[in-house]
């Protein structure tokens, strides 16, 4: 058989979101122009702050005095967790050179950039994993001067617990700015410091935006929409797991897919019924998000064969792709399409969230066709360079200009005849474009 829909979303995870683009145009306008003020004022009027805008150490110490010993020792422990994944990714990038012809030396170097602005949200939850993978990511990489940002509370600022993450984590600077202010602030370089190479980190659909439209005038880790889910399950899944794996992503927001894949219909059965009880045990706020995300953006789809699952999430590309299924090393190698992969029933995607390795902020809306997720590359550049030989440079040139002159470039062609002029006076050689 061919797939079918068991279950099928009414809307896209897009679909009625209010177009923000020239209200995110404005605010961008008037903080470039106005600077700290216009950054200031929107602090003031958004989020009822009006304390100091960059953090003191004081208060990183008062913050850190609040949180519970048990609350530090797991970010600690994620802290740990995801700075030893990024320190095993950081090894596998390096510098090299190659002799590509006798005296012609290449080779590329791996950079840093200068600075890096980390977003961390504050909203509805208070997104302590979110500082812990952006800053410690940063870090790794080799940034010198990161800088980091969260909405402050109104009269306390930003929570204890973000604060002691961002602290822990290595933040050279952190705002008490969030949402489209806090994003320009370190796009800009406002408040004495730095202009950010590259802003990261997750946010609310004005920060996207705002990451969108200031893309190329600083780099970003990503375009993100609402994040989605995919669990690949067979008749050896467990339904209860399934369906609380499938509820506990769905509490992001009322706009957040998940997506079930199946072989086997009596689980698949098994998953719906069991997902409407389970929401409602959630608290009001979560379960209002699962709810309105499992009505509208939900798919429960039934297949014949692994393969055609497999096929399916390669289509969808989902952020977070979890497989409950026989034989994980077939769906290892099989598997394209995907921002993180979560393999078996031991491990879940709220791990990768919050504290065991691998990054959780990860491309969405099918993104995952052609970008991975936040890694210590988006931190660093991989640039080239070369090196002749006199001898090198006569085989170099002559090629050149040839192929210049083809091209009607002429101004490259006598920058390549004016090193055979100096480096072999008195040869002649044939620089025309045509063997006439």
């Amino acid at each position: 058989m061919t797939m079918i829909y068991l279950k099928q979303s009414t809307r896209s995870a897009e679909t009625g979101q209010t177009d923000v683009r020239a209200a995110v145009e404005t605010m961008l306008h008037e903080i470039e122009r106005d600077g700290d003020a216009a950054a200031i004022r929107f602090a003031r009027d958004l989020d009822k702050w009006q304390g100091d805008i960059i953090v003191t150490p004081e208060v990183r110490a008062e913050a850190a005095a609040l949180v519970p010993e048990k609350l530090k020792a797991d970010i600690r422990f994620a802290h740990r967790n995801i700075r030893r994944f990024a320190e095993a990714q950081r090894a596998t990038i390096t510098d090299c050179e190659i002799e590509i012809l006798p005296g012609l030396m290449a080779g590329q170097r791996q950079i840093p950039v200068a600075s890096a602005g980390c977003y961390v949200p504050g909203g509805r939850y208070s997104h302590i994993a979110s500082a812990v993978m952006t800053i410690t990511t940063a870090k790794v990489a080799g940034v010198p001067m990161i800088t980091a940002c969260s909405p402050p509370r109104p009269g306390s600022g930003i929570p204890p617990a973000i604060l002691f993450a961002m602290d822990t984590c290595g933040a050279d600077v952190i705002l008490n700015l969030g949402g489209v202010q806090g994003v320009a602030a370190m796009a800009n370089g406002l408040f004495g410091l730095p202009k950010a190479d590259i802003l990261v980190g997750p946010g609310n659909q004005y920060v996207a935006e705002a990451k969108r439209i200031l893309y190329g005038q600083v780099g970003i880790d990503m375009f993100a929409g609402p994040t989605d889910s995919m669990v690949i399950a067979d008749h050896t899944a467990d339904p209860r797991l399934v369906a609380w794996d499938l509820v506990g992503q769905a509490e992001h927001g009322y706009n957040s897919p998940v997506w079930l894949v199946t072989t086997d219909r009596a689980l698949a059965d098994s998953v719906m019924a069991l997902v409407p009880g389970m929401i409602a045990e959630l608290p009001a706020v979560n379960a209002a998000s699962a709810t309105a995300a499992w009505a509208d953006c939900a798919e429960v789809m039934l297949c014949s064969s692994a393969e055609e699952m497999a096929a399916v999430a390669d289509d969808y590309a989902p952020e977070h792709l979890h497989v409950q299924a026989a034989d994980l090393d077939w769906w290892l190698s099989r598997l394209t399409c995907y921002g993180s992969l979560f393999l078996g029933e031991e491990t879940t995607v709220a791990y990768g969230d919050k504290c065991s390795g691998p990054n959780h902020v990860l491309p969405t809306s099918g993104a995952g066709r052609y970008t991975g997720g936040l890694s210590v590359h988006k931190f660093m550049k991989t640039v080239t360079w070369q090196r002749a030989s006199r001898a090198a440079s006569r085989e170099l040139a002559i090629a050149t200009a040839r192929i210049s002159r083809l091209e009607g470039m002429e101004g490259h062609a006598r920058s390549a005849d004016v090193r055979l002029e100096k480096f072999f006076p008195g040869e002649t050689f044939d620089l025309s474009a045509t063997d006439a």
